[in-house]
């Protein structure tokens, strides 16, 4: 098919090479702009962007889409049979929407209507869903409420992160994408009106811990927010970030955030969470056993504001 294919981070990448490979036209790219990263703040190209330039492909990065009339004409005049979307981040107008012959079509990671939005990878860890998927949905002008094509879920575990959901689920999506493809007649499913929640998308205050909480959510929480935003406590008014954490049998009847041992477990509101791996301001994430040959964190410490 003549195609073209509009994405960003890196959860698009495999997606873009699969179509690639399953030898499909792809006669542009849209990606969002590059942008300053880093310490250095160096301007660097997005994932997909590299990834296309890797392939050979154009590339195209506007900055804004919606009233954008010279881009729309452009995207009509290449005649496409469809266009795909992967996490792209611009909302497409209802001329781009429309000039597909078979429209465009979202790979969605969740199980729709289950966690429309920006962040439904870590909105399923974080409410404990038991499953975890992808959907191929046909877009229209709404969010996340196009008509279903296809999907296949995966189940979530006790350890599962947001990093290691992100990357089963970039393959799923690469894999549903190339199939979807190769039954175009495939009827679509309108969504059901039943069952529609939404993950709005995150900011760095979501990670911050706060310990009255129980200890099963705080875990979900650590584990939703790896490697972004993160999760964060104080510790003798020092920000701490938290990079893993396990629920703990510890008996306690102490406040939520004091520290129960040597072996940095804290009280939590029910039940107690061993920290395993935290960072310092300024340094790089490290196993709890190493943090604490730098630095005594004796029991009855209390943890957060």
């Amino acid at each position: 098919m003549r195609l073209a294919f509009m994405g960003t981070p890196d959860f698009a990448v495999p997606s873009l090479f699969a179509l690639h490979a399953a030898g499909h036209e792809i006669v542009v790219v849209y990606s969002q702009p590059p942008r300053p990263a880093g310490r250095g703040q160096a301007i660097c190209l997005s994932p997909v962007h590299r990834a296309a330039a890797e392939l050979g492909l154009p590339v195209r990065v506007p900055a804004r889409l919606r009233i954008n009339v010279e881009e729309h004409a452009f995207f009509h005049a290449l005649q496409l049979d469809a266009a795909v979307v992967a996490a792209y981040g611009l909302i497409l107008p209802t001329a781009m929407l429309d000039a597909p012959r078979l429209g465009c079509l979202n790979i969605h990671a969740s199980l729709l209507p289950r966690w429309r939005g920006a962040a439904p990878i870590q909105a399923a860890i974080l409410a404990g869903d038991n499953h975890s998927g992808v959907t191929i949905m046909r877009m229209d002008a709404e969010l996340d409420t196009g008509a279903m094509l296809r999907s296949d879920r995966i189940a979530l575990t006790p350890t599962t992160t947001a990093a290691t959901l992100h990357d089963d689920l970039a393959i799923m999506g690469a894999r549903l994408i190339v199939t979807t493809l190769d039954q175009p007649t495939t009827p679509a499913q309108a969504q059901p009106e039943q069952g529609v929640t939404y993950a709005p998308r995150l900011t760095r205050e979501d990670g911050r811990i706060d310990w009255s909480q129980d200890a099963a959510a705080l875990d979900r929480q650590i584990r939703a927010l790896t490697p972004w935003p993160g999760t964060f406590t104080t510790l003798d008014g020092q920000v701490i970030k938290i990079g893993s954490a396990a629920p703990s049998p510890a008996c306690h009847l102490a406040p939520p955030g004091t520290i129960l041992d040597d072996a940095l477990t804290v009280a939590c509101g029910k039940g107690a969470l061993r920290i395993t791996r935290l960072q310092r301001p300024g340094r790089s994430m490290m196993d709890t056993n190493l943090f604490l040959r730098g630095q005594s964190v004796p029991a009855g410490t209390v943890l957060g504001s």
